[in-house]
């Protein structure tokens, strides 16, 4: 009896993406093109040869567009509010406090934070955050590619929706991304043409037969098919420096299609691996821990009212219509005459008795402003869903609602933050953590940059820890802040009656979470060994300036006594007297 050959590595890889991408077409592809019709045109990409730099219009089904208006303002509030370029949104610290503050270290911090911020300023990291904050709100689930890069240090690489595919471990975290994108054959010789070290010229030998084909007859521009795999090592050993033996598995490959030739089917344009899962997969919300693709979002929910407001708003038009321009009747005479509808044109008819001349056939009165306040109901609920009504807080106050104290504006931030808490946290974990972490680990590999300083002698082999300071982060943590104000005012009052009451509190600590809960840069708020060190040189100083007067008083009083008459009698004399007596 025969024996089946081995499985290959290619036949596993291509069996994966099958596999994956039956599911995600079984299970995803009608919701999400749902909301890509109604949302978000264009984000969803089924087909990479055919949907790629298509410029026709696809969005053919919207006639009120406020649901991707409210989409444009959640991805730029989540911008603007999360990652922000134009103001630090992290920092760098240690688990342990005390050390965090001692100065040394936290120069170092400062420094190291300050130039992560700018590697992710000068590299389109921010530029692919909006697409996939958009991709979040609107489909549940974004994913991107961050990678070295030579100029720039560090190079984002966006995905279309329907592009890829992923898988979870055990514990539900991503650790398997499958992705198809197209390349021309030109910059497939580039990148992956391996170069000959005597002539300089490309070699073959991991390119397929095909696209050397195509290079050879001149068609540079043809496109071509790439499968890129990143998922876990079977051969990981981390005893061995090969990048084959990495923790994670990276392989590029062309889709074969008939064009290939059965050796072509087994080729890898390039093999590698990363210690770091290199994938930022995000996800809105998950149902269950054993979910892959996020769910629910605000483009789900809100998938029903913007269906039905562009019904509302196609029935507003018709009703508009049919008021201003009714369907009309008339007798058959005018049949072969020509009826104008112009302002100030005739139309002429031989009226007899019981005829009436052109009329509607029915009485149109529609109730517009009933569909209007039922379009207006629409909005607001689709504003909620995407919280426009956090991100606009102030500049989408109506003229009739009452001024708010600043107490009030505050406590609505409140409330509706702990609504989105929630996502932030897994933004945290799943996004924003692993792109600081696959950024700290790139910029060391630049020595000769020196991205990243030697660090302190103190801090040698610690774990650091990463905290946010963007606007939402603060805003978040306001809340703690209003309840160290409301604990320091209440401490006050009982001082006025007991002032020993202030001995209970650590002032230097409370102003230290006061810091850190605001934002404060690191630079402006002294380290504490730094303070002990102004404070006892203050008393130190103190303590002469205290010696100096006692010493001045002493040699006063002894001047006064030398210059003092003793021969007639007064105070001083029957001191002296009184002394002697005792004596």
């Amino acid at each position: 009896m025969a024996t089946r050959p081995p499985e290959t590595k290619r036949q596993r890889y291509d069996r994966l993406w099958s596999y994956l991408l039956n599911e995600l077409n079984s299970s995803w592809r009608p919701h999400w093109q749902e909301i890509n019709d109604y949302v978000s045109p264009r984000r969803v990409r089924w087909n990479n040869s055919t949907d790629r730099n298509r410029g026709e219009r696809r969005n053919q089904k919207i006639i009120d567009a406020h649901g991707s208006l409210a989409l444009r303002t959640a991805t730029a509030g989540l911008m603007a509010g999360v990652t922000s370029p134009a103001r630090p949104w992290m920092r760098l610290t240690t688990p342990d406090p005390d050390l965090a503050e001692f100065g040394p270290v936290k120069e170092w911090l400062y420094t190291v934070t300050r130039r992560m911020l700018d590697v992710f300023a000068r590299s389109n990291f921010y530029n692919t955050l909006g697409p996939f904050y958009r991709d979040m709100l609107a489909f549940g689930t974004a994913a991107e590619l961050l990678l070295e890069d030579g100029t720039d240090v560090l190079r984002g690489y966006g995905f279309p929706l329907g592009s890829y595919v992923i898988a979870t471990d055990d514990t539900g975290r991503v650790d398997t991304i499958l992705r198809e994108f197209t390349m021309t054959v030109r910059q497939i010789v580039r990148r992956y043409g391996q170069r000959d070290d005597r002539t300089g010229a490309a070699r073959w030998d991991n390119i397929s037969h095909h696209v050397r084909q195509l290079w050879d007859g001149g068609h540079y521009e043809n496109p071509i098919e790439v499968v890129h795999v990143i998922t876990p090592n079977a051969d990981y050993d981390p005893r061995r420096l090969s990048a084959a033996y990495k923790r994670w598995a990276s392989c590029y490959f062309e889709k074969a299609s008939r064009e290939y030739i059965a050796t072509d089917r087994e080729k890898f344009l390039r093999e590698s691996g990363f210690d770091r899962f290199p994938a930022l997969v995000g996800r809105w919300d998950l149902a269950s821990h054993d979910d892959v693709y996020g769910w629910p979002c605000p483009g789900m929910d809100a998938l029903g009212d913007i269906k039905s407001l562009q019904l509302l708003q196609k029935r507003k038009a018709q009703a508009i219509e049919k008021a201003y321009n009714p369907p009309l009747t008339g007798p058959a005479s005018l049949r072969t005459t020509r009826v104008s509808s112009l302002p100030g044109d005739i139309t002429y008819e031989d009226v007899r008795e019981g005829q009436k001349g052109l009329r509607a056939i029915y009485d149109v009165k529609p109730d517009i402003q009933g569909l209007l306040l039922d379009i207006d109901d629409h909005h607001q609920r689709i504003s909620r869903a995407f919280f426009e009504d956090l991100f606009l807080l102030l500049t989408l106050r109506r003229d009739d609602d009452p001024q708010k104290t600043a107490r009030e504006v505050a406590e609505l931030h409140e409330e509706k933050l702990i609504m989105l808490g929630p996502v932030l946290d897994r933004l945290d974990n799943e996004v924003l953590g692993p792109a600081i972490d696959l950024t700290f680990d790139i910029m060391r590999r630049f020595p000769d940059r020196e991205l990243i300083p030697a660090p302190p002698e103190e801090i040698a082999g610690v774990d650091l820890r990463v905290e946010y300071i963007s606007v939402l982060a603060q805003a978040q943590k306001l809340i703690g802040v209003g309840a160290i104000e409301r604990f320091w005012t209440n401490v006050r009052m009982i001082a006025d009656i007991r002032p020993d009451a202030v001995d209970k509190v650590d002032t230097d600590q409370m102003i230290d979470e006061l810091g850190d809960e605001i934002g404060v840069p690191p630079r402006i708020l002294v380290p504490d060994d730094k303070v002990v060190a102004i404070r006892d040189a203050r008393a130190q100083a103190q303590a002469r300036a205290e010696k100096l007067a006692v010493l001045a008083q002493a040699a006063a009083t002894g001047k006064t006594l030398a210059d003092t008459d003793t021969g007639g009698k007064n105070a001083l004399t029957d001191l002296v007297a009184a002394a002697g007596g005792n004596a």
